[in-house]
């Protein structure tokens, strides 16, 4: 495989010390900042689109503005109206909500005007999986499963939704706590796989008979496309650092033999990530694109990262954080039509400590700002 050389920049020598864990996303902590509070304007939660959820995991925008959100343990999927009225639209019955598993990802086919398909990253007793179903204004309908078969356990099931400029939809998986099937081109487990609406590969991936686009993942629960195309995949670390990374065709991202970036002469089989952070100031979940950058929602580091990422060819990404500590574990943000930002709290996922409104999601004004 040719060789990818990309930029890769790895956060604070002064980090807390780590712990070693199973999870990166287990005991919360309050590590000490190690940025500089932003200078203004800075982004600013200016509404509580919704609060008392059950964790919710993620969000989709439809047409017209209204949002769907899935919550992970009840495998409920809201609709959030334009006037921020709530309703359960769809309830999953094959959910089965163990640790990190659960009613995981959405997504909104990019022709929905026409075929009126949502898409939804489910755990089952078997497996996890990708369901297509038809939205009629009122309620899900006519599931059907249109890929099976990705490995399952109470960690490490990936579960992110996105549809890609291209049309395809891209899913997240994790390795199951399995660290061979990362490796594995056989196994859906550890992967970012592309699929058709139909759930058949894409016909021009790496292997046109696989699902497979990338391999060597741990747990990626976020991606995210920018304005020129490139794929974003946001990735847990183990004990040492969580990632960014820059997702290729066939990349090799190197796990289980490389956590972050490489200490050895790997003869350029493994992708380095772009971006690193210790897992205390992370554990990051889901990402957003929004003029020039992306945004990442971290779970243990209880905060909103913004990394600059609109000059291609600069070495260093610019990073700041937000929020740090002020409302607990933070899961999924996500662009809204109308320019603001949607951050979700994880603080009823079984790792938080909620507060009597929680789980909630808050709206967020001026994201963006020039970049440093």
């Amino acid at each position: 495989m040719t060789p990818v050389l990309l930029r890769r920049v790895a956060l604070s020598a002064l980090a807390v010390p780590l712990v070693a864990c199973s999870s990166p996303e287990e005991a919360p902590a309050t590590p000490t900042p190690s940025t500089p509070a932003p200078a203004d304007p800075s982004p600013r939660v200016t509404d509580t689109v919704a609060s008392g959820l059950e964790t919710p995991w993620g969000i989709a925008f439809l047409p017209d503005g209204a949002a769907l959100v899935t919550e992970r343990n009840t495998g409920r999927v809201l609709e959030i109206g334009t006037g921020q009225q709530v309703r359960e639209v769809d309830r999953i019955a094959e959910v089965v909500a163990q640790g990190e598993s659960g009613l995981l990802g959405i997504a909104v086919s990019p022709t929905f005007d026409t075929d009126r398909f949502v898409f939804l990253y489910v755990t089952t007793s078997s497996d996890n999986r990708i369901l297509r179903a038809t939205y009629d204004g009122e309620a899900l309908t006519d599931h059907q499963v249109i890929l099976e078969g990705i490995p399952a356990a109470r960690v490490h099931d990936g579960g992110r939704l996105q549809f890609g400029p291209d049309g395809m939809l891209y899913a997240a998986t994790g390795e199951a706590g399995d660290r061979p099937l990362a490796q594995d081109p056989a196994s859906l487990g550890g992967k970012i796989l592309r699929v058709t609406m139909d759930g058949e590969p894409a016909p021009d991936n790496p292997d046109p008979n696989s699902p497979v686009y990338s391999l060597g993942h741990r747990n990626v629960q976020g991606l995210a496309f920018d304005d020129d195309g490139r794929l974003w995949a946001s990735e847990f670390g183990q004990n040492d650092v969580d990632e960014l990374n820059e997702i290729v065709a066939g990349g090799n991202y190197g796990w289980p033999e490389v956590e972050g970036s490489s200490d050895r002469d790997n003869g350029g089989e493994y992708i380095d990530p772009v971006v690193t952070w210790p897992v205390s100031q992370a554990s990051p979940s889901g990402i957003a694109y929004d003029d020039g950058n992306l945004w990442m929602a971290s779970l243990r580091g209880e905060r909103l990262w913004r990394i600059g990422i609109a000059d291609a060819g600069i070495d260093d990404f610019s990073t700041t954080e937000f929020f740090t500590g002020e409302y607990g574990r933070l899961r999924t943000v996500v662009a809204a039509p109308d320019g603001s930002l949607w951050l979700t709290t994880s603080n009823r996922d079984g790792r938080g400590e909620p507060a009597d409104d929680d789980d909630r999601i808050l709206r967020i004004e001026n994201p963006s700002i020039e970049n440093p």
